[in-house]
């Protein structure tokens, strides 16, 4: 019965198979071949450099700033993102007032749910056509109406937002904050909704308060989701291309002169498009593709925890 098996399973799988090696193995096999070479994009190579690519790389003040900006969206998006959606969680969940129907969340959790998971459906363009209008660098903007009312600027002196050195980058990150948050909020409200509400009830019954319960309970509990949720959003931090490329002026070709909103993907293809150094940007490509592997196999290591069951 087993041999019959064999053949059965084998030709389920080698159409996946051999189309995973086509789509994915293949093209980043002739990534790493052409970041060995001179490639301009719109001919052959003209001849194999080996490591030299690599090696002005790390040589290239403009790309060891956009690696900086990088990691520092790889610390505060996922740690930030991460603890509002935990938060949000636990009170849509286990917030609300305990009585007779025992423990759970606070009142209108659903609808809640609906709310912050609304930044899904929308698409990248539609976030950065929105946040373009809060942004704006006039009286017209959402954010330069309230400081104008406040008084901490005139209408002839509004703010610069994503042209600013010091908040272009951080205007991003809000809005990938925002968009994000939802989502996860789900996949932890998924998260806790399987955890029986005995356990909350049996440790408030013994005088646990919320703090208690979430940090000894819920976070315990939660933590394989934390752990899927810490890798996803690595990877987010290191590409948002989509965001940085459309919100901050200039990015795209460079993020200003002084590369104040530069990341390595719009770096990438501003090499590949604008100035017609396609090997180069596939050496900052494999960079991109080895950070993220490394930051996701060290996350899950450092991150494993002996699983509870409950």
């Amino acid at each position: 019965m087993r041999h019959r098996k064999t053949p059965f399973i084998f030709g389920f799988l080698v159409v996946p198979v051999v189309l995973y090696i086509f789509l994915v193995i293949w093209p980043y096999a002739q990534t790493f071949g052409y970041s060995l070479t001179d490639w301009p994009g719109a001919a052959p190579p003209r001849k194999f450099v080996g490591l030299d690519n690599y090696v002005a790389l790390f040589k290239d003040s403009a790309f060891l700033s956009a690696l900086q900006h990088n990691l520092l969206l790889l610390i505060v998006l996922p740690l930030v993102t991460i603890l509002l959606a935990l938060f949000f969680a636990f009170m849509l969940n286990v917030g609300g007032k305990s009585g007779t129907g025992g423990v759970q969340g606070v009142r209108g959790s659903a609808f809640y749910k609906v709310v912050f998971f609304f930044p899904q459906v929308l698409s990248v363009a539609i976030l950065s056509m929105l946040f373009q209008g809060m942004y704006r660098t006039d009286k017209g903007g959402l954010l330069n109406g309230i400081v104008i009312a406040l008084g901490l600027t005139d209408e002839q002196h509004p703010w610069d937002w994503t042209t600013n050195p010091t908040f272009g980058l951080w205007c991003v990150m809000g809005v990938l904050i925002w968009s994000s948050v939802g989502f996860y909020l789900v996949l932890f409200s998924a998260a806790m909704q399987s955890i029986p509400k005995d356990i909350y009830e049996a440790a408030m019954l013994d005088g646990a308060k919320r703090g208690t319960t979430f940090f000894k309970i819920t976070l315990p509990l939660l933590w394989e989701s934390i752990q899927t949720a810490w890798v996803y959003l690595a990877i987010v931090a290191m590409d948002a291309f989509a965001l940085v490329s459309t919100m901050t002026p200039g990015s795209y070709y460079g993020g200003g002169p002084d590369h104040h909103s530069e990341i390595m993907a719009t770096l990438l293809m501003r090499n590949f498009i604008t100035f017609g150094k396609a090997g180069y940007a596939c050496a900052m490509g494999v960079v991109i593709f080895f950070i993220t592997l490394v930051l996701s196999v060290v996350s899950l290591r450092v991150s494993r925890r002996e699983k509870i069951e409950f």
